[in-house]
């Protein structure tokens, strides 16, 4: 599988650890920049080549770190075919669906929209929260169901 990354500077380190922990679990990973800590850089400058990777090659995952995640995750979903969510850190409160059920946040934007890129939030992530984030993304899977499947077509 290919796993693509893309930080600005506030990302760079915890995307540096991400890179190496991917590598070291035997993904095929990418690092598209930031290519040094350029603390005048602009997080669309990296973050719109990786969605456009990610789109254009079904079955890839990117995951693009800024310092909320927000903006990295809005320029992403401007390229067709790109579904990021944000993460920046567990919730507060259980998250539940229409019967009640209690979800992983994480695992259920993998299910029910089919998220292929995770925004990471580097000032509210430590490096372990960051690294079992983007684990628990890559190990969830999209659910398949006929409801999800007609919202995705929808876009």
């Amino acid at each position: 599988m290919k796993v693509y990354l893309a930080s600005d500077h506030a990302g760079f380190e915890l995307k540096a650890a991400l890179v190496a922990r991917l590598a070291a679990l035997g993904y095929a990973v990418e690092d598209l920049g930031a290519p040094a800590l350029d603390l005048a850089d602009d997080y669309p400058d990296y973050v719109t080549p990786c969605a456009k990777r990610v789109a254009g090659e079904p079955g890839s995952f990117g995951f693009v770190i800024g310092g909320s995640g927000q903006g990295e995750a809005m320029a992403a979903n401007r390229i067709a075919g790109a579904r990021a969510a944000v993460f920046y850190g567990e919730p507060t409160r259980p998250q539940m669906d229409a019967a009640g059920n209690v979800l992983d946040m994480i695992a259920s934007v993998r299910a029910h929209n089919d998220a292929n890129i995770l925004s990471l939030g580097a000032r509210f992530l430590t490096a372990d929260e960051a690294v079992r984030a983007v684990e628990r993304f890559l190990a969830a899977s999209f659910s398949g169901e006929e409801r999800h499947k007609r919202r995705l077509a929808k876009f």
